[in-house]
């Protein structure tokens, strides 16, 4: 099995715990949701789309099997969102808030030199991911995208563009199909690392 496929098989069992909790969660006033089962990240918003945005374009590289656990989530979690959208927007922008001010601390980490390739950046990019994710979401009526997270997310993303060295895919290839260049050019290359540590 190759590792695109092993980690699409465990974001099914993610999708499937975190939309279960999905209710509970929104009802709540945490933005970070104990994780569903041990070894699970927490539940939040954006970690949910992610996965489903991913699952929902690569379906068909998931069994019969998988795709109904997806199908049951989703409807799981539409019906969460259903009865809670005043409350669910609300959860969004909070999460949407917080994802930018971490995606920016580690771009500013980036420009003072303080961290160099092996800083993981396929792991740090799940952040800018998320914060796509959410802001799809909240662009879909009946929610509404404020201006501000935009305003901040172009900011960022023209620091990120300053020092951007286009390349390959940094996920797995397999994967490549659900985050098409022009709209995730974040996900091919990385940034350059900066030649002078303060």
């Amino acid at each position: 099995m190759h590792n695109g496929d092993a980690r699409l098989a465990q974001d099914v069992a993610v999708l499937a715990a975190m939309a279960e909790q999905m209710a509970e969660y929104l009802d709540s006033d945490v933005l970070h949701w104990p994780a569903p089962r041990g070894g699970m990240p927490t539940l939040t918003l954006g970690g949910y789309l992610l996965r489903e945005h991913r699952l929902l374009a690569l379906r068909e590289q998931l069994t019969a099997e998988q795709q109904a656990q997806v199908d049951a989530a989703v409807a799981a979690f539409n019906q969460a969102l259903a009865d809670r959208v005043v409350r669910s927007e609300a959860k969004a922008h909070r999460e949407l808030e917080a994802r930018l001010r971490q995606w920016e601390e580690y771009l500013k980490d980036m420009d003072r030199g303080t961290f160099d390739r092996a800083s993981n950046y396929d792991t740090a990019v799940e952040t800018r991911a998320m914060i796509a994710a959410l802001m799809n979401r909240l662009s879909l009526p009946p929610y509404r995208l404020e201006a501000r997270p935009q305003q901040h997310l172009a900011t960022l993303d023209t620091r990120l563009q300053g020092r951007w060295q286009p390349g390959d895919f940094v996920w797995p290839a397999e994967w490549a199909a659900a985050y098409p260049r022009g709209n995730h050019w974040w996900l091919y290359g990385a940034p350059r690392v900066s030649e002078e540590r303060h």
